[in-house]
């Protein structure tokens, strides 16, 4: 693999004592799977408090990553939100600052922000939304460029009953190609794609590949595209009938994986990191193995095309 083009394959971490006070341990468990790189789950840490930090939960994280032979990514507040009402811009850039700084403290390169929602409305009302989220993100852009990050825009998926816009992967390509600024790339989350495309019946491939050249973060995990549109009582039965944004182990659903590597062309310096759910951690190193082994092909197609 040309190791200049891709930083490394990692894993995001659990929050699973709310004082952090085993996150050294859940690093460690982390780092003895081989991997590169490891996602802080700022969003999940109370860290952030108010919109601003909260110092001794900061201090527990950089002392559970201090000395670790590892690059750092974050990823901040699933909720910040630049599609929002204009009065509640300021409160989500806030909440941004703050992460964007603990992320800093913590050494991390990539930080991984939402792209926005917004509810089905006619095209005036989206167009003015975007409008919007292209000025509050070039100015986090500033703001993350000055702190050594990259701001990684994520596209989602809008939920199962078609009330909520999200950006498709081809439409965030394009808001950042509008946006033109050094430090806002794409993260691409390959489930959330998956999801999107069988709801709308778009080209799942075609999507991935217009966004792949700006995507330096990419999101791993499976799912079979199914929409949440039964009623369920448990996760288990999620699986079983492979509905939802079930977060599975790369491999164990229908996404396309070599398909992708193959097809999509990824910029110099991309992380890959897995985002598996906790309830599956019992395979983590099998996914770990998976996701080397996809980065390993993506990587050598990056050198033939250098």
């Amino acid at each position: 693999m040309a190791q200049k083009n891709i930083i490394g394959t990692g894993l995001s971490a659990h929050v699973r004592r709310r004082d952090l006070s085993d996150f050294g341990a859940e690093l460690d468990m982390i780092e003895a799977l081989g991997v590169e790189t490891i996602e802080l789950p700022i969003y999940d840490m109370d860290i952030v408090i108010g919109g601003r930090i909260r110092r001794p939960q900061l201090d527990a994280l950089l002392k559970a990553c201090a000395g670790r032979n590892v690059v750092y990514t974050s990823h901040g507040p699933l909720a910040i939100n630049f599609m929002d009402d204009s009065f509640r811009l300021q409160r989500h850039y806030d909440v941004l600052m703050a992460s964007l700084d603990v992320s800093a403290e913590a050494g991390a390169i990539h930080y991984v922000l939402h792209s926005g929602l917004n509810p089905v409305q006619q095209s005036a009302g989206l167009e003015s939304a975007y409008g919007r989220q292209r000025d509050w993100i070039a100015k986090a852009g500033d703001a993350a460029k000055e702190r050594g990050l990259y701001l990684c825009v994520e596209n989602l998926f809008g939920g199962y009953e078609g009330k909520v816009h999200s950006s498709s992967p081809s439409r965030l390509a394009r808001e950042l190609r509008a946006i033109n600024h050094s430090h806002v790339v794409a993260t691409l989350d390959f489930g959330h794609a998956y999801l999107q495309q069988n709801f709308s019946g778009g080209d799942f491939l075609a999507e991935a590949k217009a966004l792949a050249p700006y995507a330096k973060h990419l999101h791993l995990h499976d799912n079979f595209g199914g929409q949440d549109d039964i009623w369920m009582f448990t996760d288990g039965e999620r699986v079983a009938y492979g509905h939802s944004d079930l977060h599975l182990p790369v491999g164990w659903g229908a996404i396309p994986w070599e398909a992708l590597m193959t097809e999509c062309r990824f910029p110099a310096g991309c992380v890959f990191n897995v985002e598996l759910k906790e309830r599956y951690w019992y395979a983590a190193a099998e996914c770990v193995a998976a996701t080397k082994a996809l980065a390993e092909i993506a990587g050598a197609d990056l050198e033939k095309a250098a």
